[in-house]
């Protein structure tokens, strides 16, 4: 059914949608938190329902056409090693960003690693982390692995359509090569299992971690954590070291999620 859903629409609906919703917004001079919460619900909500709502209409389906809990207790364990693995290649890839950044920029480090205050609305709070653990894991899979994955498959082929949708999806995060490359592994686990519900879960475990550590403040490592400009020089090694085996362990799980994966975009696209 994916196969069917014009992503030009879904892409035109969501730009729509967000200035619309944006400058109305700033017209009734609303609050910050106000803002950021409308903001989200028209770009989690209000868009996928109607865009998803019309095409399930249409075809007379339902969300469990595509997702199934049958096989994902099996998968449960692997995500979560994916998962670790992805984290600590995103973080050191963050420092050797901020590494290339500090010759060139230092400005911008100083910005990246200025702490970010907490809101002290504990419903704005609570907000935030349900969109970042469940919201959008959900939303995005569907637009990317979903929409995505599935119209560049068919319209490339079946790499041509893993590489092009998780390169989008990894332009639209600030880890750029981080985000790529989890797009890549969730990509492979839809399409080995043929169930979205898979890759969503492996994008609620991974943002779930990542909101925890938003507001729960962890200890990470102190041989790697990166706090200030100093930091960024002074624990290059660990980082260069956890870089280069993060690095290794993601292109061997790339590698065999690919195995066995059908060539022919023809076996895919139904």
């Amino acid at each position: 059914m994916f196969e069917e859903m014009k992503a030009r629409y879904l892409i035109l609906y969501s730009v729509i949608g967000t200035v619309v919703s944006m400058v109305t917004l700033v017209l009734l001079n609303v609050s910050v938190i106000t803002f950021e919460v409308v903001s989200q619900l028209m770009m989690y909500v209000v868009v996928p329902g109607i865009y998803f709502g019309y095409y399930f209409k249409k075809h007379n389906a339902s969300v469990w056409n595509v997702l199934s809990f049958t096989g994902t207790k099996k998968w449960l364990p692997i995500l979560f090693a994916l998962v670790a693995v992805s984290i600590a290649f995103s973080l050191s890839m963050f420092w050797l960003q901020l590494y290339v950044l500090a010759r060139f920029a230092p400005w911008l480090v100083d910005f990246l690693l200025e702490e970010i205050p907490l809101p002290e609305s504990p419903w704005y709070i609570a907000f935030t982390i349900f969109t970042i653990a469940i919201l959008a894991p959900v939303v995005e899979e569907f637009m990317f692995r979903g929409v995505l994955l599935k119209r560049f498959i068919g319209k490339t082929s079946v790499w041509g359509g893993i590489l092009i949708s998780s390169l989008v999806f990894g332009v639209l995060h600030l880890d750029v090569i981080g985000a790529f490359l989890f797009g890549v592994i969730a990509s492979l686990l839809y399409l080995r299992t043929n169930n979205l519900l898979v890759p969503i879960f492996l994008h609620i475990i991974n943002n779930s971690l990542a909101a925890a550590s938003l507001f729960l403040a962890p200890k990470w490592p102190e041989s790697i954590a990166i706090f200030n400009f100093t930091d960024v020089y002074t624990k290059a090694m660990p980082n260069t070291v956890m870089l280069v085996v993060s690095a290794v362990f993601m292109f061997g799980a790339i590698y065999w999620l690919a195995r066995g994966l059908p060539t022919q975009k023809d076996s895919i696209i139904e």
